[in-house]
């Protein structure tokens, strides 16, 4: 008995504080800078369309286009539903092996967050570790690191993910270079983004190194490594999120670039640059459905998120308040 009302006491406990924090969310001035940016407003519900539509696509799909036994050849090149020649069960019409460009996008789409998120996560992780290395240790190894990232701004993201890509595939056997081809995208893209987030927390981090709870818990005998983590990370961590969001926008463009010159995501699992990329192949030819709706599938998305991200920064910058 004592055991059932102590669980109801705990869940209690946890719906008041939940509540709590929804009415201090729904207080704030990030919220009301929200609601009362009606662009803003409608790039988030586009993302969370585009994000409903992608990782439910097993579900909300009219057709699986990752199984080859719902493919058929005879409904190839059909157009959109509403010209000639169309069907109501293709509303976005049909490529060149009779797969439903609409469920096609939302499959695609699925693949581009997830190489999109994860490569944001690895830049994240990287450039913030070494940003804080960077900007508490100082010294040589602030030079070194800071040196590397100067050597890397000097090349285009696009070209340093194509060459530590290329790098990849001729290291690896063929037989492994498709299975593993996202896992490498990934990390390439990821390798490419880490210096802003670097550069921006090793700034951070030598203003916050010097401030008086950083020198006390020195005199009180915090090691280097627990005054970075628990002391200094937490107070760096506000711009992280704003370049992280538009970083998030850029890794998606970035793949859909790499998918298109063909050295990104493998055929079997498109993305939306590869729909792009077959479909261009039959652009001059007349089928423009095949290319142009992936197309703006991928616009519309990096646009929605960016505005986000813009948002993000003005809301959490105290000065434009």
């Amino acid at each position: 008995m004592a055991t059932v009302m102590g669980a109801e006491q705990t869940t209690r406990s946890w719906f008041w504080r939940l509540r709590d924090s929804l009415h201090r969310f729904f207080d704030s001035d990030i919220f009301y800078s929200f609601r009362r940016s009606p662009v803003t407003v409608l790039a988030f519900v586009t993302t969370v369309i585009f994000f409903v539509a992608a990782f439910a696509a097993p579900i909300l799909a009219p057709f699986n286009t990752n199984d080859v036994a719902t493919l058929n050849l005879m409904d190839a090149f059909r157009p959109p539903a509403w010209m000639a020649g169309g069907s109501s069960e293709h509303l976005l019409g049909t490529d060149e092996q009779g797969r439903d460009v609409l469920s096609a996008i939302m499959f695609g789409t699925q693949v581009s967050l997830i190489v999109g998120f994860l490569s944001v996560i690895f830049s994240v992780v990287l450039g913030v570790g070494l940003g804080l290395i960077s900007g508490y240790v100082g010294g040589r190894t602030d030079h070194l690191i800071m040196r590397i990232a100067d050597v890397q701004l000097s090349f285009p993201a696009v070209l340093v993910a194509l060459l530590l890509f290329g790098f990849a595939k001729a290291v690896l056997p063929r037989g492994l270079q498709d299975a593993v081809a996202i896992y490498v995208l990934i990390v390439a893209i990821g390798l490419s983004n880490w210096v802003q987030f670097a550069r921006t927390v090793r700034g951070s981090t030598m203003v916050e190194k010097s401030k008086e709870y950083v020198q006390a818990a020195r005199v009180i005998g915090r090691s280097p490594f627990a005054i970075m983590v628990q002391h200094v990370l937490p107070n760096v961590m506000g711009p992280v999120l704003v370049i992280a969001t538009i970083s998030l926008a850029l890794a998606i463009i970035t793949e859909a670039t790499l998918s298109f010159l063909g050295v990104g995501v493998p055929p079997t699992q498109p993305s939306l640059g590869t729909l792009i990329r077959f479909g261009n192949n039959f652009l001059f030819s007349g089928e423009w459905w095949m290319t142009i709706f992936p197309g703006l599938a991928l616009v519309i998305l990096a646009l929605a998120v960016n505005l986000l991200g813009d948002w993000l920064r003005d809301a959490l910058n105290p000065k434009l308040r």
